[in-house]
């Protein structure tokens, strides 16, 4: 399910979706997007995402107040590093600047 979340006056897309055991968990910014590690990062790398990672998240909200555990390197040149809050990469990703 997509639902709108804003954080600080920004507007980004949630989204969040039953799959088996565990929810897929995405939040899309206009410039790339953070996931959960069902999203594979192998994949995103080879298509070129700005994308960063995280694990052990249940839902948006835990999402929300997890750290990067891994990025790709387009999203290291967007300036996003492990151990970054998920909160601080979004806004990187909502920049205008990468």
């Amino acid at each position: 399910m997509n639902r709108p979340i804003e954080l600080e006056g920004k507007k980004y897309t949630a989204l969040e979706s039953e799959l088996g055991n565990l929810k897929l968990i995405v939040i899309k910014a206009k410039r790339g997007y953070i996931a959960c590690s069902y999203i594979d990062k192998d994949t995103a790398e080879k298509v070129g995402d700005i994308a960063g990672f995280v694990s052990g998240v249940k839902c948006v909200d835990d999402m929300l107040r997890a750290k990067l555990r891994n990025t790709t390197t387009w999203a290291e040149d967007a300036g996003l590093r492990e151990g970054m809050s998920v909160k601080k990469a979004l806004e990187i990703l909502d920049s205008p600047e990468i």
